[in-house]
């Protein structure tokens, strides 16, 4: 990248967001000055569905667009709907969840839809608790039946096994249906995220970035999780932050700070000569590799 970059793209849990998963004033700030003073504007680039954004939408920003559900949906903040939608079909899905079940016993599914969240009645809440649900109350259905013909797109399917390793989950998964579709994994737990095969947060990050005449070397992005290694690898110029999962940091240009130190805030002041925001904007090692 030899100019200044025309689009900022960011994850958000684990990167942009503290944690209390808010942004904060700071990073508030200099998302205001870039889309104001540069005309940079800032793309949130998130797994979460879009039921899990509504406390987020005042931080977008004048462009009002953002990328879910790991690049499923391209939602249009200011008409609050979906825009485009790179779902899952029927078929495949039911594919996928039967060789999962072969290879993993005792997974359980539930999708993330163009209209809120549906399980299968052995999905119950995690062990140890998590998010409390939100938007629509969820519809719970057998796995066929939540994916008949009138049912809504789904987005995202997500497996889960309360008792596998992680990681071991997510990649046994990758193998077993990567032909099939996406594979990604950006949890704590053993909770694999399934999209459409070849939709990433990458790809449609770039349907946008063509959509608006940027090009990828013109970006910059950030990221923290496996799920976004496609995207920190397809940018011009990429940050994993200081804490983030070892395969980010391998696909990364460079190292950010934490999350919870606004990391993300201080590498684009830095970047951008905002001045009074900087802070340390790089902790790989003789700055960018």
């Amino acid at each position: 990248m030899t100019s200044r970059p025309r689009l900022v793209a960011t994850d958000l849990d684990g990167t942009l967001l503290g944690a209390d998963g808010r942004v904060s004033d700071r990073t508030r700030a200099v998302l205001v000055a870039l889309e104001e003073e540069h005309d940079v504007p800032v793309v949130f680039v998130t797994g979460r569905p879009v039921r899990w954004m509504d406390e987020l939408w005042t931080d977008v920003g004048g462009h009002g667009l953002a990328i879910c559900s790991n690049g499923g949906i391209i939602f249009d903040v200011a008409n609050r709907e979906v825009r485009d939608a790179f779902p899952l079909t029927p078929p495949v899905l039911l594919d996928v969840a039967a060789r999962v079940r072969s290879a993993v016993p005792g997974s359980m599914f539930a999708l993330e839809t163009l209209t809120g969240f549906a399980h299968e009645p052995d999905w119950l809440p995690r062990p140890g608790g998590g998010r409390p649900h939100r938007g629509p109350e969820p519809v719970v259905a057998p796995l066929d039946a939540l994916v008949a013909d009138d049912a809504p797109a789904c987005v995202k399917l997500l497996a889960r096994h309360d008792e596998a390793d992680p990681e071991d989950y997510w990649r046994t998964l990758d193998t077993v249906v990567g032909d099939l579709a996406t594979v990604t994994w950006s949890s704590t737990g053993a909770l694999v995220e399934i999209s459409a095969r070849g939709v990433t947060k990458a790809t449609t990050l770039a349907t946008l970035c063509a959509e608006l005449g940027v090009d990828a070397a013109d970006v910059v992005a950030f990221g923290d999780m496996p799920n976004d290694v496609p995207m920190l690898s397809w940018v011009g110029r990429s940050w994993a932050m200081a804490d983030a999962h070892p395969d980010v940091v391998a696909a990364a240009d460079a190292v950010a700070g934490r999350h919870d130190e606004d990391g993300v805030a201080a590498t684009l002041a830095a970047l951008f000569g905002l001045a009074g925001w900087a802070g340390a904007a790089d902790q790989s090692p003789g700055g960018p590799r």
